[in-house]
């Protein structure tokens, strides 16, 4: 797979799970400081990994949110949150996600975790 490619294939990946609205911002806002990393990103995370056969995008969105908040990525936190829904995540499954992270990462983690889902629950009218 050629570098166009792998952009066009992590492009429609990165639109599946995030929105066209994310997405759209995201390359709105490229200029020449920004341009080459949203390309990069595209490319590589979306193109690269997140269209690996290897694991289903519902893991790895589980994935995302466990090492996200571990390193206290908030706003990558949240971005995944909301996304993960795409990809067939429901609020329990990141309540378990968080459990985890209590254990593996420790509770002031999990204790983010818990009210930066809450919040972006609260943003999609998701009751818990």
């Amino acid at each position: 797979m050629d570098e166009k490619d792998r952009f066009d294939k992590g492009l429609a990946v990165r639109r599946a799970v995030l929105g066209d609205a994310h997405v759209d911002r995201s390359l709105a806002g490229r200029d020449g400081f920004s341009g080459e990393f949203q390309d990069f990103i595209t490319r590589y995370a979306w193109g690269e990994i997140w269209t690996r056969p290897g694991l289903e995008r519902k893991t790895r969105s589980f994935l995302v949110l466990a090492i996200t908040a571990s390193l206290g990525r908030w706003e990558e936190f949240r971005l995944h949150c909301r996304a993960s829904f795409s990809n067939g995540v429901t609020t329990d499954d990141i309540k378990e996600v968080i459990l985890q992270i209590a254990v593996y990462a420790g509770v002031p983690a999990a204790n983010t975790a818990m009210k930066e889902a809450k919040e972006v629950f609260a943003e999609l009218g998701i009751k818990t």
